[in-house]
């Protein structure tokens, strides 16, 4: 009996102070007539607009800076780590800012991870897929409207396969980047870590933030990175180029795949563990 005591302190399964939300049904038609819900669809489209705007600004601008033809410096601009930075440091900031009112998704592959934990309905998650997509085609329309001739000129911060790499390093990259993300969303929003931090209100949005900063770090020389569908419909969308339309596919099978894994992983590995240890305790202290 004590030895079980001893290793629910340890395993901080004591004293409980944390509630895990009952699993979002599959189909809420009631969300439907809240005013909440569209709330949240008006918080993840102007996130996602906004997320595009600066990011494909900064890599189209990156691209200005650095070309030798138009008068630039080929080691000027902010660089792949200035890059990385943008991303990163937008979904900081706007995860920051939604996550009280829509949870700060900005990601349909984010999405359909959460779906698959029963954290949100379907209702809700294909309708902020949409609100997402939506978000990011206007978000790059804008950068389109400012700057279109370098728009068209520098690819319009599109996401394609790179030369020399082949499809399955590609959406290889995609998928585990995804996962990063994914499983950092859930380990930074878990109620017992919640519970236990809520005392430092940008927990959850600076390690998300940074995952994105990490992954874009690595494969933004594979694929410009993507691990975001909607982030890369955007710039497809006002691009519209028959090589970025061919390698489209990868940027949502490839995210899909990762936020299903990370989700899984979270789900059944770690969290199902944290679960059958607390019940473990909970019977041997019974008897």
């Amino acid at each position: 009996m004590a030895k079980d005591v001893e290793v629910a302190e340890r395993g901080s399964f004591s004293n409980k102070d944390y509630h895990d939300p009952p699993p979002a049904p599959l189909i809420d038609a009631e969300e439907l007539t809240k005013w909440s819900f569209y709330r949240a669809l008006i918080a993840e489209f102007i996130a996602t607009l906004l997320f595009l705007y600066v990011t494909v600004l900064t890599v189209i601008g990156y691209s200005i800076q650095t070309d030798v033809k138009a008068g630039g410096d080929e080691c000027g601009g902010v660089g792949i780590l200035g890059i990385a930075w943008a991303f990163g440091g937008m979904i900081f900031v706007l995860v920051y800012c939604t996550a009280g009112i829509s949870g700060g998704h900005i990601n349909p592959a984010v999405t359909f991870g959460l779906l698959l934990a029963r954290k949100v309905s379907l209702v809700r998650a294909v309708m902020y897929m949409v609100s997402q997509s939506l978000g990011a085609i206007c978000g790059v329309g804008l950068v389109k409207a400012f700057q279109s001739a370098y728009f068209d000129r520098y690819g319009g911060g599109a996401n394609f396969l790179h030369d020399g790499y082949s499809t399955s390093v590609g959406i290889g990259a995609e998928i585990v980047g995804t996962f990063v993300l994914v499983y950092t969303v859930f380990s930074a929003t878990d109620p017992k870590r919640s519970a236990r931090d809520s005392h430092v209100p940008v927990l959850a949005p600076l390690p998300i933030g940074f995952a994105v900063f990490m992954v874009h770090l690595a494969t933004i020389p594979v694929t410009g990175t993507g691990i975001n569908p909607a982030r890369s419909l955007g710039s497809a969308v006002i691009l519209n180029e028959e090589k970025i339309w061919n390698d489209h596919w990868i940027f949502w099978v490839g995210p899909f795949v990762g936020a299903a894994i990370a989700a899984f992983y979270h789900q059944f590995i770690l969290r199902a563990g944290a679960a059958k240890a607390l019940g473990s305790f909970r019977s041997s202290n019974a008897n």
